[in-house]
């Protein structure tokens, strides 16, 4: 289900639609954006629809790109939901002696 006509409505918000066209410009190479979590999809969608280029969206956690990426799949039009992709974390710590796992390694390179 698509909520892409959802996301016209968000924008108008005057403290959006002023960090949107931050971003959007071209004039700045990052905008750090601080917010409640239920609006950062709607603030990274309208950014990506409005700047034309590639939107690079860090999480904390890898449940929250998972969500994240799921709410962005909602919010484009349909048909382009396959232009959201998830970098997924590696499932293991830098000091443990475990590789990840092959599907890990090949969804990673897949995003690059």
């Amino acid at each position: 289900m698509s909520l892409a006509g959802l996301l016209d409505a968000v924008v108008k918000d005057p403290a959006l639609a002023e960090a949107v066209r931050a971003g959007a410009d071209g004039h700045r190479p990052h905008v750090d954006l601080v917010g409640p979590p239920a609006a950062r999809p709607f603030a990274v969608a309208a950014l990506a629809r409005d700047a034309g280029r590639p939107v690079l969206a860090v999480t904390a956690t890898g449940r929250e790109a998972e969500d994240l990426a799921a709410a962005l799949r909602t919010l484009v039009p349909a048909g382009q939901e396959n232009t959201i992709a998830e970098f997924p974390s590696w499932e293991t710590l830098p000091h443990e002696r475990l590789s990840p796992r092959s599907d890990t390694v090949g969804r990673r390179l897949a995003v690059l």
